[in-house]
């Protein structure tokens, strides 16, 4: 369970690290499944934005009493898993993920969602660990984001760089198995992975049941977004 210190700075910062880490024999379960998984969805290398839609199954590593007892602390006690993401970043040319905000994608209303970062690799400075800006989501609004089509990132739309100050960025340093908790509104990122290890992230992204994911809202970002750019991208993280 978190400590009432690890509730107050994910209050007070949109994130957290508690002192958990997932057992071993559920690690080496989830590291046979994604290889599977990739070997059999190689165009998933780098970013599996909805991981459920291709394989129903990862939603076995979801029902860990730990994690779901700590999501219920930050969010309450009705929650929904809605969606996972697969982040491979693979060993000497893993793509980075450019400064955002979840929420940003997402047709979850109202805008309400924890999401959990699992390492599945250790995740360090120099393999592009997750990087956040504290307390930027405690604004509770969406800043301005920009189209970005760049080949070398995982996600398209960015936030404007003179929406938030790069100097007070933090490193979420993860030992494998570690996890850490970010708010929807929290503004982060991460840099490319030019090392010669793997750097394996899943995310599990709950929300209260208070809230719904809106399909109607959705297509209408989605013609926005076509509208906007020019094509047809997925936005979906």
């Amino acid at each position: 369970m978190l400590s009432v210190s690890q509730i107050d700075q994910y209050r007070r910062d949109g994130y957290v690290v508690p002192d958990y880490r997932l057992p071993d024999a559920l690690l080496r379960s989830l590291d046979a499944k994604i290889c599977h998984f990739l070997n059999e969805h190689p165009e998933y290398r780098d970013n599996c934005p909805a991981l459920l839609r291709e394989d129903l199954t990862f939603s076995e590593f979801c029902h860990v009493p730990g994690i779901l007892d700590m999501v219920s602390q930050l969010i309450g006690p009705d929650i929904a898993l809605w969606n996972m993401s697969l982040f491979g970043k693979p060993a000497c040319n893993g793509k980075a993920t450019p400064w955002h905000q979840d929420g940003q994608y997402w047709a979850v209303r109202p805008l309400a969602t924890c999401s959990v970062w699992i390492a599945i690799d250790e995740s360090t400075i120099e393999n592009g660990c997750l990087q956040v800006i504290p307390g930027s989501h405690r604004s509770r609004t969406l800043s301005r984001h920009q189209y970005n089509p760049s080949e070398n990132l995982t996600l398209h739309e960015e936030l404007v760089e003179t929406e938030f100050d790069l100097t007070i960025a933090k490193n979420v340093v993860l030992k494998r198995g570690q996890i850490s908790f970010h708010d929807v509104y929290l503004m982060h990122g991460s840099q490319p992975n030019l090392t010669d290890k793997n750097r394996c992230g899943m995310t599990m992204r709950m929300m209260p049941t208070t809230s719904h994911y809106d399909r109607t809202v959705a297509a209408e970002q989605d013609k926005v977004r076509s509208r906007r750019y020019g094509t047809k991208i997925k936005f979906s993280e």
